[in-house]
Parts: C-alpha cells; sequence; structure tokens
C-alpha cells in the first residue's frame, strides 16, 4: 500500500470538517435577490413589447375572399381530360428457348457447368446430442473420400450423406482441421462420381464463380448459383484463427458450407466456407462469400487421407467444453473451459491436471470459450510451453503446459 504524506491539520479543524464558525453571508444573498427581481422586470418588460408590436404588424399571410373554397379545385380537376376507357390488353409473347449461357469464350455454359458437376456434389447430414446440422460436401475419390468443413461435422454423433442417385450412405470421419476448417469422410461405396478440382493460383478478380449446395438445408439441395471471383487472397479472421480465401459474390448461404465453388470449366477451385452478413443484419450486406482455395484443399486433404491428422498443430492435451452461466452461478465457478478428459501420455496428464479443472487462463489471456483458447493456441507449435492458470476446488493454480502435436 502506498504511504502518502498529508499535511499538518489546522489548528481548528477535524477530520470530519472545519470547527470554525461559519461567516455571515446575509448582504450577499440580499444583492443576489435583487438582481434576480431587475432581470424579471426586464424580461417581462421586453415581452409585453413584443406583444404589443406583433399587434399592430400587418399579418404576412395574405387571405383570399373565397366563400366556397371547394370551388377552385373543382374547377382545376374539370380541366384535366377524363380517362379513356378502351378494350387495352396487356399481350404476352411466346418466349424463346433460353440460350446457352457462355460465361468466356473457352468455358462451358452454365448449364453444362451443372450437369458435368452436379453428381459429385453430396448432401450431408449429422446428428448432434442437442439437435441436427446440415451442409455439403464434394466426392474427392470413386472410393469414397469426400471433403467438407470441419464445423459442418464438428460434435456430430452420426453423419448420413445423401448422393444424385436418391442413396442414402452412413458416413464416418477420416480426419477433421479446425484451423483450416476441412474434414475428411469415408462411405463405403465404390462407384461414385469424382469432382475434378483446378488450380486455385491461376485465379484472377473478375473470373466467373458458380457454387452448388443445399442452402438451408437438403430441402433446398442442388442449388446453383452465379458470380465472379471478387477478391484473392483474403485474409478473414475467425474462432481465433485467420483464414486466406477466395472471395466470391456467388450466393452462399447456411447449407452451403461444404460445397464446391466452381470456374468455368466446371472444375472445384475452392470449398465453400462461410459469408458475412445474414437477414438480422442491420447493415444488409450480401455479396460477401468465401471459399478455401484448391490449393489448400489439397495440402490438407493429402494428410487427413495419408494419416487422419495435419502434421504440426498444437494441442493442449485435454479436451474441454464451455460452460453455461447457469453450471457458474449454481456451481459458483469462474468463467472457463471445463476439462473433460486428459489425454494418456500428454503434458498435462503428466503436471496432474483432472477432469473437473477449470482453464481460467492461457499466456496471461482469458479464455471463456473456445475461440479465445484457439487465438492463443494456434499462434503456437507443438514444444511451445504456456502458462496456464487452472482452478480447482475454490483454488487458483499456475501450470506450465508443454503443447503437444495433435493427430486428430
Amino acid at each position: 500500500m502506498e504511504n502518502y504524506n498529508n499535511t499538518p491539520w489546522e489548528q481548528d479543524s477535524f477530520r470530519t470538517g472545519s470547527t470554525r464558525p461559519p461567516k455571515k453571508r446575509g448582504g450577499l444573498i440580499a444583492v443576489l435577490l435583487s438582481a434576480v427581481i431587475v432581470l424579471c422586470g426586464i424580461v417581462g418588460t421586453l415581452g409585453f413589447m413584443n406583444i404589443r408590436q406583433r399587434q399592430q404588424s400587418p399579418s404576412d399571410l395574405t387571405f383570399h375572399n373565397n366563400p366556397n373554397p371547394s370551388t377552385a379545385a373543382e374547377d382545376a380537376l374539370s380541366s384535366i381530360p377524363s380517362v379513356p376507357l378502351q378494350d387495352e390488353t396487356v399481350e404476352l409473347l411466346p418466349t424463346p428457348e433460353a440460350p446457352e449461357n457462355t460465361p468466356q469464350q473457352a468455358g462451358l455454359s452454365l448449364q453444362e457447368i451443372y450437369s458435368k458437376t452436379i453428381d459429385s456434389v453430396v448432401s450431408i447430414s449429422c446428428t448432434l446430442e442437442d439437435g441436427s446440422a446440415s451442409g455439403t460436401g464434394v466426392v474427392l475419390t470413386q472410393t469414397g473420400y469426400i471433403v467438407t468443413n470441419s464445423h459442418v461435422v464438428e460434435d456430430a454423433t452420426a453423419i448420413s450423406v445423401l448422393l444424385t442417385d436418391g442413396r442414402t450412405l452412413t458416413a464416418r470421419i477420416v480426419g477433421t482441421d479446425p484451423i483450416s476448417d476441412l474434414a475428411v469422410l469415408w462411405v463405403d461405396a465404390e462407384d461414385l462420381t469424382p469432382a475434378q478440382f483446378g488450380d486455385s493460383s491461376s485465379l484472377r478478380v473478375g473470373d466467373v464463380a458458380v457454387a452448388i449446395g443445399d442452402p438451408l438445408g437438403i430441402e433446398l439441395r442442388g442449388t446453383m448459383t452465379d458470380g465472379i471471383i471478387s477478391a484473392i487472397n483474403r485474409n478473414v479472421t475467425t474462432g481465433g484463427r485467420t483464414l486466406t480465401l477466395i472471395q466470391t459474390n456467388a450466393a452462399l448461404n447456411s447449407g452451403n458450407s461444404g460445397g464446391p465453388l466452381l470456374n468455368s470449366y466446371g472444375q472445384v477451385i475452392g470449398i465453400n466456407t462461410m459469408k458475412i452478413g445474414a437477414f438480422t443484419d442491420s447493415a444488409g450486406v450480401e455479396g460477401l462469400g468465401f471459399a478455401i482455395p484448391s490449393t489448400t484443399v489439397k495440402q490438407i486433404v493429402d494428410q487427413l487421407i495419408a494419416q487422419g491428422y495435419v502434421s504440426g498443430r498444437p494441442a493442449l492435451g485435454f479436451t474441454y467444453r464451455e460452460t453455461s452461466i447457469t453450471e457458474r452461478q449454481f456451481y459458483r465457478i469462474p468463467s472457463g473451459l471445463l476439462v473433460t478428459e486428459i489425454l494418456e501420455g500428454s503434458d498435462a496428464a503428466k503436471k496432474g491436471l483432472a477432469v473437473g479443472d477449470i482453464l481460467i487462463k492461457l499466456e496471461g489471456t482469458d479464455t471463456p470459450d473456445q475461440a479465445s483458447l484457439e487465438t492463443v493456441l494456434y499462434s503456437h507449435q507443438p514444444g511451445d510451453t504456456l502458462e496456464a492458470i487452472i482452478y480447482r476446488s475454490g483454488k487458483y493454480y499456475r501450470v506450465p503446459l508443454t503443447l503437444g502435436e495433435a493427430t486428430g
């Protein structure tokens, strides 16, 4: 606690106030009352003079002597000719057959793009502990591998895939990578139609872009929207991580996640992942969709198929979940992430962390939710040691945790 040098007390003062008798201020009060009376008199005089002046000045309005005001209006209307009634009808001409829409000289028409790629687009339905979720996927191989977004299958207890031929197949997760928001699924089939992937590094702003997917769910499956490449190498931060994405104005909505963004040759040049703006946005943002470039998709998918995870991703060594306000109030625990499982052989296990502990901070940053944690976690590499603040049974502990490598 800081020391303060107080000035010596006055001889006739105490902490609660001065003991000097109050000064007489009767003269000052009399002067102030006199001033108020004078000002009121001046204001009243000016107001009276203003009223007299208004009464004597002529009005700026000129009234016309018209005993029947409606007569002028009727005269004006009578000068307008009446609308003639004739036997005129709107003629509907035969509509010619819609021409093929060729977006550029060497490309395919939009109809050709759709017919070429639709069999490679699948609908994904997920069962969650507290509901359901849906999205879109793209067939990678004839033997059952499918790519989609990681957030589409996150926390899924069961996953099914609907093909364009009407078959519904049970899918298993091969591997997920939340950092890139990509996941690979597998279904037991040998006759799928794989999509063709193009090189997204050759894209230019203004190139034609086409999206196919299930906006708002399976009921609208197979919807195609078109637009252009609005920007490339666009850095977008979400969930504590920054993704380098392709921006497009092709309409994307909830359910398009995991579907293909196609070029004018029907090649997949991106996997749709997010949009900015919603029906509830006051700004009314539209035409801001984003897709993961195909060059990134190849890099991540190849590792997921080969080993089930992406090398070099940091891991804390335990799983966790966010706590609700009700839990915090009922159990009187602080805001943080509740440890749900300790991974065997991890540094967290060696340091004695246990199920039920609450992670309050990581490297000095509060971790009330997953996004806050991932912001810190994904800025480090496996092998880095971070300071964690752990809450357990009413006490706080500092624990140095060495990050491991995520393997799925």
